[in-house]
């Protein structure tokens, strides 16, 4: 399944949603411009690398921020940016600019820790907004388990659009990522799936600390 669009008017424009997007784009744009061995040095430098992490936390806990605005590739850098569009603007909403900003970057961070807490030895450099993204998601979840979201849905050599119940289409994510991560080597370089679910645990948890603005800032 893939998520075109919900049903779920805003009130208010997604500042810092967009914000995070052009950030990612520009950040992700100066990557490409890097010669190899310098892109080598960069990533280092900002990715959070788990053996680093754990032997000098205090020097190499920006890495917990910074890495949510590293991607490998474009197509890296496209998903997560389409989910965070799709799914960022409603939670935006409701907890407001700074709030969600917060939330965002709470949840990216704890992710990235729930990654590192499994491989603690790894030195594979872990970038990407998936973690925070998934923390948007758990969020979602939460908070607008009715909404609809038209998905492209593939049935074999068919592709069709269908309108899932958030509950449903975050369900089989949350599902899905579950299941990968419970055969995926987190030593090895590839997808971080259990900064995944801990982006996404958190996510659900956060959100009922964190109340709705009472008013349009």
């Amino acid at each position: 399944m893939f998520p075109l669009h919900d049903d779920n008017p805003t009130q208010d424009t997604s500042i810092v949603v967009y914000t995070i997007i052009l950030i990612n784009v520009l950040i992700f744009g100066y990557q490409t411009s890097l010669p190899n061995f310098q892109l080598g040095q960069w990533l280092n430098t900002w990715a959070v690398i788990p053996q680093e992490l754990i032997a000098n936390p205090s020097k190499q806990a920006i890495a917990l921020i910074s890495s949510q605005f590293l991607h490998a590739n474009i197509f890296h850098l496209a998903g997560n940016m389409w989910f965070l569009y799709l799914f960022g603007n409603n939670i935006e909403d409701q907890l407001g600019h700074w709030k969600f900003l917060f939330f965002y970057l709470l949840c990216g961070a704890v992710a990235a820790g729930a990654q590192v807490m499994t491989a603690p030895m790894s030195n594979v450099p872990m970038i990407g907004a998936s973690g925070a993204i998934s923390g948007v998601m758990g969020a979602y979840l939460i908070r607008f388990p009715r909404a609809r979201i038209l998905s492209l849905v593939f049935l074999g050599i068919f592709i069709t659009a269908i309108p899932i119940p958030a509950a449903v289409f975050l369900g089989l994510w949350i599902a899905g990522q579950t299941v990968y991560a419970a055969i995926a080597n987190p030593n090895l370089p590839g997808v971080a799936y259990l900064a995944h679910i801990g982006g996404f645990v958190v996510g659900m948890l956060a959100i009922y600390l964190l109340p709705k603005r009472s008013e349009r800032l």
